[in-house]
């Protein structure tokens, strides 16, 4: 085993953002043989981080003290952003000849042109930036079966290449900052409308008397099968929501695609409905919910029309 690959015990890697895919991620981490250390504005996910054996930080500059190497699995852009700011900030109160180089691994679903624009800014403070959102849920994440989507310098991905590979066993580099959030959010567009149609479609063979369960039956026997109706369908038909991901994120991700989409006149009139149904359920209080809860709006969403004489 070469001494690139070898990991010993004190190899320690940052994880920033203790959420669901945060959590995931450090346990991928965890397996293949890397301490992690983990901080998140919450104090509550750093209680609920600490509890599963993880370390935590008090502030993201402290993580520097042991690694030279931060996850980011935060909300948006503007959570990546205000990380960047409190390690501009330290470098530049820590003034050296040569300041180690910092990677940071953005896996949040953030906005294409803030993103190229960051990776340019950081290359004058040596830190990498390598986009890494994943397509997959936290469960996916955790059991190794999501896709790493990639986007920076080939030089920067392959520094890290270990780190990347105890992310997910699956990576594909798509160009360079920026490219892989547009991938994300196109492969999301896809994926969203996909889990949506099959809501619609068990609520619609419910109305005509084809019961959920028989129904899902039937489309993942057919040409209508997806990967959201084998990841999603039973949660569907069983009404368990407990979140791998949730609405309110999605809806986020959805409202990047309707603004990158106008910035290109490009209408997207099937993600515009999408939007709005999320909206929807978010306002009946369904936001923390997993994506497949989408069936309940869709259930409350019932026409009013009479139908003619």
């Amino acid at each position: 085993m070469s001494s690139a690959s070898f990991l010993t015990p004190n190899r320690c890697v940052g994880v920033v953002g203790l959420g669901l895919v945060g959590t995931a991620l450090a346990k991928r981490l965890q397996m293949a043989g890397y301490e992690c250390i983990g901080f998140d504005v919450r104090q509550e996910a750093m209680a609920g981080f600490e509890s599963l054996g993880f370390q935590t930080s008090s502030t993201v500059v402290q993580m520097l003290d042991k690694t030279n190497v931060l996850v980011l699995a935060v909300f948006d852009t503007t959570g990546v952003l205000d990380v960047v700011a409190q390690i501009k900030q330290h470098r530049h109160l820590h003034v050296a000849e040569d300041q180690p180089t910092l990677t940071l691994i953005d896996c949040s679903t953030g906005d294409p042109v803030q993103l190229a624009e960051l990776a340019k800014q950081l290359s004058l403070f040596n830190i990498h930036l390598i986009e890494a959102p994943l397509s997959g849920s936290s469960v996916q994440i955790q059991n190794g079966e999501a896709t790493l989507l990639l986007g920076g310098e080939s030089s920067h991905i392959d520094s890290v290449a270990d780190v990347l590979s105890a992310l997910a066993n699956s990576k594909v580099h798509v160009g360079g900052a920026g490219m892989a959030a547009k991938a994300k959010l196109a492969t999301n567009l896809v994926l969203g409308l996909n889990r949506a149609a099959l809501a619609e479609g068990i609520v619609f063979a419910q109305t005509m008397g084809i019961p959920p369960e028989a129904f899902l039956q039937l489309v993942l026997s057919t040409p209508a099968r997806s990967e959201a109706a084998v990841v999603k369908g039973d949660m569907m038909v069983k009404e368990e929501f407990a979140p791998q991901s949730r609405i309110r994120q999605h809806l986020k991700d959805v409202q990047l695609m309707l603004d990158m989409a106008q910035a290109s006149t490009q209408s997207l009139p099937l993600s515009q409905a999408h939007a709005q149904l999320m909206r929807n359920a978010i306002a009946e209080g369904d936001g923390e919910l997993d994506n497949a809860a989408i069936i309940r709006q869709i259930r409350r969403e019932k026409t009013t029309r009479k139908p003619p004489n």
